[in-house]
């Protein structure tokens, strides 16, 4: 019986492709909502193990602290805030309907007060572009795609910080290991091809070869579907 391909695998679960969730400081919700406006001050920069970009310890007005996802440009000390009435400048998190047309953004709602669920990797950043009179905000994502939002979801000024961290190489393998063991990743990847015949439809023969075509159909079985799937052509471009 062939074993399971990585497609199959992951899909099943398990700890190889499971987040760390017992080493995240803290979830990073949205500290205020889209109703009322609190105010806070950056107390440290801190490193969180479980992610690729730093986070900010808050001290709230109320005299809590926090944890926030920070931005390019936010110092120790800082004044920050959440909510419609709070500044429109780098750090502070307001509704998108609030925010102006040709800002960058991140942290961006999904739906109001879910916390913020898009735009949240190390040196990312989105961009409103628009405004529909129904209350919808329209967004560039860092993938070029325009999504748009309902006005009353919360997003926060500014760039992730962190940025180029990708620049810098790993060196040593054992690096990477600890890179890829806080994003559920499975490392290291070996091609199909260097497998064995039972543990991937590209594995087995004489030398390294596929075998077989590499297109497959879109309702192929899990266990085969690999390779090119449903493409519409194959083969070099031509001009």
């Amino acid at each position: 019986m062939a074993h399971r391909i990585i497609a199959q695998n992951r899909g099943r679960g398990g700890p190889t492709y499971r987040a760390p969730s017992h080493r995240y400081k803290a979830a990073l919700r949205h500290i205020g909502n889209n109703r009322t406006t609190l105010t806070g001050r950056v107390v440290d920069i801190e490193h969180d193990p479980a992610r690729h970009t730093p986070i900010a310890l808050v001290q709230i007005e109320n005299g809590s602290k926090e944890y926030m996802l920070v931005t390019e440009g936010v110092g120790v000390g800082d004044a920050v805030a959440w909510g419609p009435d709070a500044e429109v400048k780098n750090g502070n998190t307001l509704p998108l309907k609030g925010i102006p047309v040709g800002a960058y953004v991140c942290n961006i709602e999904a739906r109001p007060n879910d916390g913020g669920k898009f735009v949240r990797s190390g040196g990312v950043q989105a961009l409103i572009i628009g405004k529909s009179e129904d209350g919808r905000v329209g967004v560039r994502m860092p993938s070029g795609k325009n999504k748009w939002f309902n006005g009353a979801c919360m997003a926060t000024v500014g760039i992730v910080a962190g940025g180029g961290r990708g620049e810098k190489p790993f060196v040593k393998a054992g690096k990477k290991h600890y890179h890829v063991k806080s994003s559920a990743e499975k490392w290291p990847r070996v091609k199909g091809v260097c497998m064995n015949v039972i543990d991937h439809p590209f594995g087995g023969g004489g030398h390294q070869h596929c075998g077989r075509p590499k297109t497959v159909a879109r309702g192929t079985s899990p266990g085969r579907k690999v390779g090119h799937i449903a493409a519409r052509r194959t083969g070099k471009w031509k001009k």
